[in-house]
This record gives C-alpha cells, structure tokens and sequence, in this order.
C-alpha cells in the first residue's frame, strides 16, 4: 500500500477548502490511501510516499525572516532529495517562481509569442525596485505603459498580496510602494475569467471583476482596493458595477484555453495552478493578468474527481518503475527505492 500512499501537507487555509476526510474516503475505493504530512515530526517516519501534494507557500515566504520556518523546509527538502523517486504536486522550484510576481509576469510576457495565434497576450508591465518617483515616471513612459495602471506587491501570497491599487495619473505614481508591479489596466467589461487546472483537466469560472475606466490619464484619487473581495463569487462593490451598458463579451473559446493551459503546464511544470484571463472589450483578444498556485478551486465540483485521475495517472507512472526481480545468475539491475 506504500507504494499508493499520497501524504497531503497543506496549510490552515488550504485544509478549510478541502474537505481532505471526503477525498481520503473517494481515495480508499481506489486504493489510494491519504496521510496529513505534519512538518513539525520527521517525514520518514510518515512514509514512505509516492506522492506528497501541498501547498507550502506560507513555509517558504516566512522561511526568509524566520528561523523554524526555515527549519521545517529544509526538513522538507532533505526528505525530497534524499527519495527521488516521491513526485511533487508541484515541485518547489516551479511554486515558488509563482510567489514572485517578478517571475510570474516576465513569464507571461514570454508566452505571447507562442500564443499569437490564439490571440492571447498580457498587458504591459513593469517592476519596481525604487522609491524615486522621477525614476518610476520616466520607466512608464519609456516601457509604454497607459494608464490607469494597476499596482500589485512583489510577493503573491497571503493577504498583503490582494492589497492592490488602480493608478490613474503620473502624480499618482508616488502612492505606488515598492517593490511592486505595475501593470497596464484593460477594459474588460467587469468579467474575470478564473482557470482552475488540474493535471490534464482545466475549468473556467466566471467571477465578477473591476469595472471600465476612461482610458488615459486624468486626476483622479487613486483606487485601493482587495482583489479578494472584489472577485469572490458572491462579491458586491462598487467598483464591479458598471457605470454604462456593455455587450456582453463572449466567453473565451475552448480551443484558445486549451492551448493557453498546454503552454502554461509545459513553461511551469506544474499540475494544481490557476491563470486569471480577461477578454479586452476593444479588441475581444485573451489577456493574461495573474497566474495563481494551488488555487481554491470554488466553483470546481469535478476538483475531486480530477485530481484523483492526476493522482491516479502519476501513480500508474511510478509503478512501471518498480523493478523486476531478476534470476540470481542475471546481471542485477539498478534498484530505484520508491
């Protein structure tokens, strides 16, 4: 059974949103067993596992300035390095290249060219290292940025990360507090597109979104808003109502999403991830805004289903490596531990 065990080692908020006893039990009917993984007692007394799914986010962004964070990862790391064989949901390099949004957005600039042809692309951004007001003025008009401008923190994770601000003039660049991105705001109709990819599978959620602004720049307070607030299911502000009547937009095609999932697995190598995606109400083409790991998966009554397929798929996988035995005449064949 071993060999089928999948340790789940997720942190207080993810554990809420996954209701772990139900999918252990959707688990056992397919011999699978699931384990919590606690990080604070040695792993290899917890194991040995085939799979370890987590969400370790709050360990490695706390890991820089506290020392028993720090501990618990390298605890972690050494228990990963030293059973090659354990596959990752998702490997800790590729997550933790998504709590930057340094990476995460050159990331997406970099796709375009591999998705023109789909017509999907992400908007103009720039990153802040600078107080200097001048400085960041004079990137915004060499990089071409428009306004407004949204402002986002460098770390994507926890609540200081959906702490954002909609910039709508140069004067208003000095209430933008580095480090930090500032991105190019599209019109998009006051529609947000979630992606919730799992493995091989990937659903669309629609959710509400920020209103349309006049583009360009004019004095105007900045906004400061919680993206949070603003985009969840049943959110209600003001600044998701919009001020005249818009078509409504299409929804974007499956074949565009199909292939914007394809480039996002193969660029990141990562199974559980979500990609935020806009339709521009000028242009109607896909805009890339933000790429999320291990997402909350609302609105994905299939989330169970899929990720035991996934989990399933990578099992299935590590079992053809189990080594045969071998005659005792025969040359012995490298042993993999599993």
């Amino acid at each position: 059974m071993s060999r089928r065990r999948v340790g789940f080692c997720l942190s207080d908020k993810k554990r809420r949103q996954i209701n772990l006893v139900a999918f252990a039990e959707l688990c056992a009917s397919h011999s699978v067993e699931v384990v919590e993984v606690n990080l604070s007692q040695p792993l290899e007394s917890q194991g040995p596992f085939a799979v370890i799914v987590h969400k370790l986010s709050d360990v490695i962004v706390k890991a820089e300035y506290d020392s028993q964070s720090q501990q618990l990862l390298d605890n972690f790391q050494g228990y990963v390095s030293t059973h090659p064989h354990t596959v990752l949901l998702d490997p800790l390099p590729a997550m933790s290249q998504l709590l930057d949004r340094f990476a995460s957005y050159r990331i997406m600039s970099q796709l375009q060219n591999s998705l023109r042809d789909w017509r999907i692309s992400s908007p103009p951004y720039l990153e802040i290292s600078t107080s200097d007001l001048s400085v960041i003025q004079q990137d915004v008009e060499s990089k071409g940025l428009s306004f407004p401008l949204i402002c986002k923190t460098r770390v994507a994770h926890g609540s200081c990360s959906h702490d954002m601000s909609l910039i709508f003039s140069m004067a208003g660049l000095s209430e933008a507090h580095p480090p930090c991105v500032l991105q190019s705001f599209v019109n998009h109709g006051a529609v947000l597109h979630k992606v919730f990819v799992v493995g091989e599978d990937h659903f669309t959620v629609e959710r509400p979104s920020l209103k349309n602004f006049p583009p360009g720049p004019y004095e105007r307070k900045t906004i400061f808003f919680n993206s949070h607030e603003v985009s969840k299911p049943e959110s209600c502000s003001h600044l998701t109502a919009l001020d005249e009547e818009v078509s409504r937009l299409p929804p974007p095609s499956g074949e565009a999403m199909v292939a914007l999932v394809r480039e996002l697995r193969a660029e990141l190598g990562m199974a559980l991830f979500g990609v935020d995606v806009i339709v521009n109400i000028n242009t109607h083409t896909l805009t890339i805004i933000d790429i999320n790991i291990f997402p909350g998966y609302e609105g994905v009554p299939q989330f169970f289903s899929s990720l035991l397929s996934h989990i399933e798929s990578v099992l299935d996988h590590q079992e053809l490596k189990v080594p045969q035995a071998t005659c005792p005449s025969a040359p012995s064949a490298p042993q993999a531990d599993l």
